[in-house]
């Protein structure tokens, strides 16, 4: 997918370009300081996928500029980068699809670009299953890491955000009524009854509101005392990862490629940090099915000796859950098999430490045994 930055300081073209080349998938096709200069290269290059774009510039603004896009209907992608936390509501009014606060790490980046990757993948190309075209009339569903909905109409914007927790609701029973007194219990627990059903019909307005520039106004139906949603065929990025993950049940050489785009699919936890109360079995759910297939490529990319990604997976789940002593295993026997005595150490000091601070206990014998046995191997090498 090609990108393009726009940016009045040319020191981030630099920075974003070269963590841009890191990442699979994307090309940096121009770089810009300005809005008017960008606006001349898309006219005459329609076949970009996705802009990183400064609020706060010379001239035009970043929303000035976005806001333009969305009304000519772009399928571009717009994500902001920007130094001023302040505007995150204002640009969220737009469709954007994510928004980066400046300094940008390697990972906040990587998780936008999946995500905007997946949208297109699924929008403008076959996906891993069945084939999707723009004009296919294709429901896209964005839940892992986000709550959002695109089709060739655009990207939807939420009135509230009661009304998107309302949408996702549904889509996780969709197809099913689902009285209106759970909705109630499950969404608007806490309030007084009388003031909660006034809400829950204000959100199912908002919500209905929200889906009709879309056209879907009519897939939230009004059925005995509760409500329904009935989706054509939609494309849903977290079912789409499970059945990919439960039709690769076993990962060797010939597929470790197709592993490697399963595992990005999975752009977020599920709904993103919206913590949704009602959410967490299936929220937790998700989080470990993706755990245990990054732990089984991960497997498999040792094995082939290709350490570098296998260390960029593993990481990522170290960050997600510092005490899984699995992940620890893994990045032990990399270190050693790269000859990087000092990481080993560190890693494993810096482990027994947490376990200690944390929860008061000590590192299996298993692990205690794979220490003593890894640095035994450094000194039958020396």
């Amino acid at each position: 997918m090609k990108v393009i930055l726009i940016d009045d300081e040319p020191a981030m073209h630099l920075i974003l370009s070269k963590m841009l080349l890191k990442l699979p998938g994307v090309h940096v096709a121009g770089a810009f300081s300005d809005t008017m200069s960008a606006s001349s290269f898309l006219r005459e290059n329609t076949d970009i996928g996705m802009a990183f774009i400064d609020l706060s510039m010379p001239g035009e603004s970043g929303i000035e500029f976005a806001a333009k896009l969305e009304a000519s209907n772009s399928p571009m992608q717009v994500v902001f980068v920007t130094s001023h936390k302040e505007f995150a509501l204002e640009a969220y009014e737009l469709s954007v699809i994510d928004y980066l606060v400046k300094p940008v790490s390697q990972e906040r980046l990587q998780r936008a670009v999946n995500r905007a990757l997946a949208n297109h993948r699924v929008i403008h190309s076959p996906s891993l299953s069945a084939p999707v075209s723009a004009d296919s009339g294709k429901i896209v569903l964005t839940m892992l890491g986000d709550v959002a909905i695109s089709n060739e109409a655009g990207r939807v914007k939420w009135i509230s955000r009661k009304c998107a927790e309302l949408f996702a609701y549904l889509l996780l029973y969709r197809g099913k009524r689902i009285p209106r007194s759970r909705l109630v219990t499950d969404i608007f627990g806490g309030m007084h009854k009388a003031n909660a059903e006034n809400y829950l019909n204000t959100t199912v307005y908002q919500l209905r509101k929200s889906l009709e520039p879309l056209g879907m106004r009519e897939v939230v139906r009004s059925e005995n005392d509760g409500y329904a949603l009935e989706l054509k065929e939609p494309v849903i990025d977290y079912v789409e990862f499970e059945k990919q993950t439960e039709m690769l049940q076993s990962i060797d050489a010939g597929n470790v490629e197709r592993a490697l785009q399963i595992e990005r699919l999975y752009t977020g936890d599920l709904f993103g940090d919206k913590a949704y109360v009602w959410a967490i079995h299936e929220t937790e759910r998700y989080a470990e099915m993706y755990a245990l297939f990054v732990k089984r490529l991960a497997v498999v990319l040792i094995s082939l000796r290709n350490t570098a990604i296998a260390l960029k997976l593993l990481l990522k789940l170290n960050e997600r859950n510092p005490l899984d002593e699995s992940v620890i295993r893994h990045l032990m026997t990399i270190h050693e098999m790269t000859g990087d005595k000092k990481g080993l150490t560190a890693l494993y000091t810096n482990y027994v430490r947490l376990l200690s601070r944390e929860l008061g206990i000590r590192p299996s014998e298993e692990l205690i045994h794979l220490y003593d046995l890894l640095l035994r191997r450094f000194s039958d090498k020396k």
